[in-house]
């Protein structure tokens, strides 16, 4: 099989381009005259938008790629984390969208100045900043990664970086101009595009097996390849996890990381904002089982070679010296023609859905939770503070493509998990962020001070537990709720002062 793009694959690859282009120019069109308006979209967009975009942006080239390896190499289970996602998505919906609503938040980080400080905003805006940098420039670079594979088919530096310049342009393109509104509409194209191309790579899979639906499904599930619910205490995606560790990274993730909940705050009013998140939920599901099935097919072409035709079924899953994920292998490897160039723009519209709502989240926390009230000059209007806007943009996408080539190289030259640090990062502070914010909505506990030690307490909790640091494993739901639980008690060290 001939591994370089063919005329068909620049052709699919280009007409893509073609269609960013063109729908970034439409909707750069957009009027934007403050900066509310360019970070919640004026509260005008249609609820069904945001609940696609929501699911976009939870989607990356990470989980494009992530998903058919988990089923791969074991079962439907990873399906509980959405079922635990949903879990999560009702209660943000009921009790944090009401909150962040009642104050007209642009940021989620605003609900700790109206309950405590402005400099307790400060301190969330600050942790949110530097663990999306680390981890959405780690994500980026595992984005680049997969399409330098694809495109050059190598990863060398110059190729990585210009695969991080096509994805950080493309979403530059749509967040600049038009704000959080045309990142909305921009990632229900990006949807389409990966959703897509998953749907044409599993019947592709499909028909290319020698075996009916009825002996697929047999051998499945004779190989225990079609669990859902893993009852044991292994740790992974059991019952007993996605109802604790997992619902707690949920909730964070779908309430208290701006880089989600900024779309559900573009919503009319918080009726609307609350549909949206339980729909993008509703959305994903079919989506994340897409991808998991994907694996399973990738299971038995590779492992039953009386139905694939192949060889043998040793599969050795390296490319210049690095472990690739099944699907990136079966795309450098067998994909044929024209869809290997469909897969090529699904994973870059997957990682794009994940970097243009990034720079807006992070410019949106620069700008109104630090710099707006700390630091920008007095009796400036709004004019000035949409230029700020935008700079910040651009500021973050050049912090995220750095953050990307530094990730890039550690991974190349050391044996340090950076990498596994970046992408895990936000996990960290989501264990602080649950602490802080259960102690706000629920007590009356906490001040300025403890919300600085509690973000910091459990931020550390949560790394001495990691295993390049901690002897023992400690599972990951384990490591969530011991960390939430140090950042709610240092919370209830102090009484809030009245």
């Amino acid at each position: 099989m001939n591994s370089s793009f063919s005329t068909i694959d620049w052709i699919v690859f280009v007409s893509y381009f073609l269609i960013l282009i063109l729908t970034s120019v439409i909707l750069s069109q957009t009027k934007v005259q403050s900066s509310r308006d360019y970070f919640t979209g004026n509260n005008s967009m249609p609820m069904w938008a945001v609940a696609i975009s929501v699911l976009a942006t939870s989607q990356s080239a990470a989980t494009f790629l992530g998903g058919p390896e988990y089923s791969f190499g074991k079962d439907l289970t990873f399906i509980g984390f959405y079922i635990s996602a949903l879990l999560a998505v009702i209660f943000v919906a009921k009790v944090l969208v009401p909150r962040f609503y009642a104050i007209k938040a642009i940021t989620v980080y605003e609900y700790l100045e109206h309950r405590y400080t402005p400099r307790a905003k400060r301190y969330a805006g600050v942790m949110f900043l530097v663990g999306r940098l680390f981890a959405s420039g780690a994500r980026l670079y595992i984005g680049a990664l997969a399409i330098s594979m694809i495109l050059f088919y190598d990863i060398s530096a110059l190729h990585i970086a210009i695969s991080i310049s096509i994805l950080i342009i493309g979403a530059l393109g749509y967040t600049y101009f038009g704000g959080v509104k045309s990142v909305i509409l921009s990632d229900v194209i990006q949807a389409i595009t990966y959703i897509g191309a998953g749907l044409a790579v599993l019947f592709y899979l499909y028909y290319s097996l020698d075996a009916d639906f009825s002996t697929i499904f047999t051998t499945l599930e004779n190989e225990q390849k079609l669990k859902v619910i893993d009852f044991s205490f292994s740790g992974g995606f059991t019952i007993w996890t996605l109802i604790s560790g997992w619902l707690l990274l949920n909730i964070a993730a779908y309430g208290l990381d701006q880089d989600m909940t900024q779309r559900v705050l573009t919503c009319r009013d918080k009726k609307e904002g609350e549909k949206s998140l339980i729909y993008s939920i509703i959305f994903t599901i079919p989506v994340a089982i897409l991808f998991l099935f994907i694996g399973l097919l990738l299971y038995l072409f590779y492992t039953h070679p009386e139905f694939s035709g192949i060889k043998e079924s040793c599969i050795d899953q390296q490319f210049d010296g690095n472990r690739v994920t099944i699907f990136m292998f079966y795309i450098l490897n067998e994909m044929p023609e024209g869809l290997r160039g469909l897969v090529t723009v699904g994973a870059i519209a997957a990682a794009l859905s994940s970097t243009n709502s990034v720079l807006s989240a992070m410019a949106s926390v620069a700008v109104e939770d630090i710099y707006r009230p700390w630091l920008a000059p007095k009796g400036k209007d709004e004019t000035y503070f949409l230029k700020v806007s935008r700079i910040m943009v651009i500021v973050f996408a050049i912090l995220l493509s750095a953050m990307a080539m530094i990730s890039y190289y550690w991974q190349q030259y050391t044996q340090l998990p950076l990498l596994n640090f970046a992408l895990g990062v936000m996990a960290f502070a989501y264990a602080s962020l649950l602490g802080v914010y259960g102690a706000g909505i629920f007590t009356n506990r906490g001040n300025e001070k403890t919300v600085l030690f509690a973000l910091i307490g459990g931020f550390l909790t949560v790394l001495v537990l990691q295993p390049y640091i901690f002897p023992i494993k400690v599972d990951f739901s384990i490591q969530m709720i011991l960390g939430t639980i140090v950042s709610f008690g240092i919370m209830m060290l102090g009484a809030k002062k009245n």
